[in-house]
């Protein structure tokens, strides 16, 4: 499978962009347990176009992650090419267009999928931003608005003739928002279509790659893309067991990363403890959500401490108190561990 130069091998699996979870560390951990795309959170085009700090700081990317696409979104023709072009810059191996994000901040506004609502703005920004750089760019969207409107058939088509060099659909409408199952048939529809010649990704509902694997048997997709179960597992994508301890090295690796990067992109005026600050709420998301704690007996106020932790020391202590917990609540998992011993 190809996307412009970028050769991914068969059944590549890609790390869906997403607010507030693909922060820099996740990637590159994502990538390192076998992730053949990861993309950054996403980023709005105005904010960039105005040089909000925020927003700037969601471009940095290291060479340890290629290939890694940066993913823009918004409503207007002209903020969105020009923020494509400010992306280029940042070196990315691709662009992306975000329209399927369902949220109301961004949809409500008619951004993200929103635009499945403006079908000819769609199409303009994505011809218009086609021509703007030389990156390859691509898309992301939904089956449409909703289940009256389920137009992903045309538009792929559409979008295609735009110029964009892959299309990733998730299998929901906008109205579904992340509720019901996604519906992977009109994905599987869109890849047999004859006249439809670039990749095609398919995305929701993928928690392991044996569901991935399913669906590449079954609907023909060029690549599975994963996004809400990789919430702090960025061994999802590994084929190999990790164990217990693995698996909370990695997530105080994943804090480390993230201050060494942020550490790395500082402005004039950021202190140590505002830089540590950030790389911990980084990483807030994933430890509140992997399964690596969950059904521990009495763990409420663990749990709450942990995410409550400013001090990278602080947070690491509880970590490795849970450690020793886990060990104790379940003491066939050695300190050296043991495959058979995974959550």
């Amino acid at each position: 499978m190809r996307i412009g130069n970028i050769e991914f091998g068969e059944r590549p699996l890609f790390l869906a962009p997403m607010e507030d979870v693909t922060d820099i560390g996740f990637r590159m951990l994502c990538k390192r347990f076998g992730a053949a795309m990861v993309y950054t959170e996403f980023v709005s085009a105005e904010a960039l176009v105005r040089d909000v700090k925020s927003t700037v700081q969601k471009l940095t990317i290291s060479d340890e992650e290629r290939p890694v696409g940066i993913q823009i979104y918004g409503r207007d023709v002209e903020a969105m090419v020009e923020a494509a072009k400010i992306v280029e810059q940042a070196g990315p191996d691709l662009i992306d267009l975000n329209f399927g994000c369902p949220v109301k901040k961004v949809a409500g506004k008619g951004a993200g999928a929103g635009m499945l609502q403006n079908i000819p703005k769609m199409l303009e920004i994505t011809e218009k931003v086609v021509q703007a750089v030389r990156l390859p760019v691509t898309v992301k969207t939904r089956l449409g608005w909703n289940h009256e409107q389920l137009i992903i058939t045309e538009l792929a088509e559409q979008l295609q003739d735009c110029g964009i060099q892959a299309l990733t659909i998730h299998g929901r409408t906008r109205s579904q928002m992340y509720t019901g199952e996604a519906d992977w048939t009109l994905i599987g529809e869109v890849k047999r279509n004859p006249r439809i010649h670039i990749p095609i990704i398919g995305n929701g509902d993928i928690h392991s790659i044996a569901e991935a694997d399913a669906a590449f048997d079954r609907y023909g997709v060029d690549a599975v893309m994963i996004g809400r179960a990789t919430f702090g597992c960025p061994w999802l994508f590994s084929r190999e067991p990790l164990t217990l301890d693995q698996k909370i090295d990695l997530l105080e690796e994943q804090l480390r990363i993230n201050i060494a990067q942020l550490s790395l992109s500082r402005k004039p005026g950021d202190s140590d403890y505002s830089v540590e600050k950030r790389a911990i709420l980084h990483t807030r998301r994933h430890l509140a959500a992997t399964p690596v704690f969950k059904g521990i007996p009495n763990f409420r106020e663990t749990r709450i401490a942990m995410l409550r932790a400013e001090k990278t020391d602080e947070l690491l202590a509880i970590l490795e108190s849970t450690r020793q917990l886990l060990r104790t609540f379940n003491p066939r998992t050695p300190a050296t561990g043991n495959p058979s011993t995974t959550v």
